[in-house]
């Protein structure tokens, strides 16, 4: 069975907002990497968000794109690249596995968005979380093809279906989720949005929220998560929200 929903918080009580470290500190340190993970916890990230891909090997590693270029200024694919060849090309501070980043994680939470998300990467990545003993604490993002994936691979994972558009999402999708968060874009999201997700017994999160504006914007509209490329922003601006 899926976890239990988490509702709405009571009436008159302050909603605890979760602060999400997008692809860990990346405006620090280089993004999916150990060290922007540590960093991001280091600011007060309730939670890291990581982008999930596999080898050719069948290792999952964190990588956000289909090739190393734009990361690493080398133009290979990664479905071409064993772990090993990925460790020689970006080094021992490179492209981490997914077990070195739970590991780096400790007891926080990592929430896993699969780009590029098959069968195959499922089962594998679902796979090290389950072997790592962390699926307490890890949670999955993305569309629905790719949570369809992870709800057949684990019944009683935890997933934010990233839904991209105002119209609700279909009963019937939703009844096969399961899901415990709706994750949409920041600027799709309102009190009237927030409302109605938590009138349907579900969480909602927003992505990608830089700006101090923004944050004051979707805390006040009542989410329960928002994910950032600045999460000391965050914790700063939830900070003066919850005491001002």
């Amino acid at each position: 069975m899926a976890r239990a929903v988490t509702g709405p918080a009571p009436a008159g009580r302050p909603r605890p907002v979760t602060a999400v470290a997008h692809r860990g500190d990346p405006y620090r340190v280089r993004e999916n990497t150990l060290a922007s993970i540590r960093s991001a916890l280091a600011r007060g990230a309730d939670a890291v968000e990581v982008d999930v891909r596999l080898t050719r090997d069948g290792v999952p590693v964190l990588l956000h794109d289909d090739t190393l270029k734009r990361l690493w200024r080398i133009d290979r694919p990664l479905a071409a690249l064993t772990l090993a060849d990925v460790r020689e090309l970006t080094g021992p501070q490179g492209v981490p596995t997914l077990r070195e980043a739970l590991e780096a994680a400790g007891p926080r939470r990592v929430m896993i968005d699969l780009p590029g998300a098959t069968a195959r990467s499922v089962r594998a990545v679902v796979g090290t979380v389950r072997d790592c003993g962390a699926a307490d604490r890890v949670y999955y993002c993305s569309g629905a093809p790719a949570m369809l994936l992870v709800r057949a691979e684990d019944p009683a994972a935890e997933l934010a279906l990233t839904w991209t558009t105002l119209a609700p999402a279909r009963p019937a999708l939703l009844a096969a989720l399961a899901p415990r968060w709706l994750n949409y874009r920041f600027g799709l999201v309102s009190g009237a949005l927030a409302d109605r997700v938590h009138r349907d017994g579900l969480l909602v999160s927003a992505w990608t929220a830089d700006t101090r504006r923004t944050m004051r914007r979707l805390i006040d509209a009542g989410v329960d998560s928002v994910t950032t490329n600045r999460v000391d922003a965050l914790v700063s601006v939830r900070s003066a929200r919850s005491t001002g």
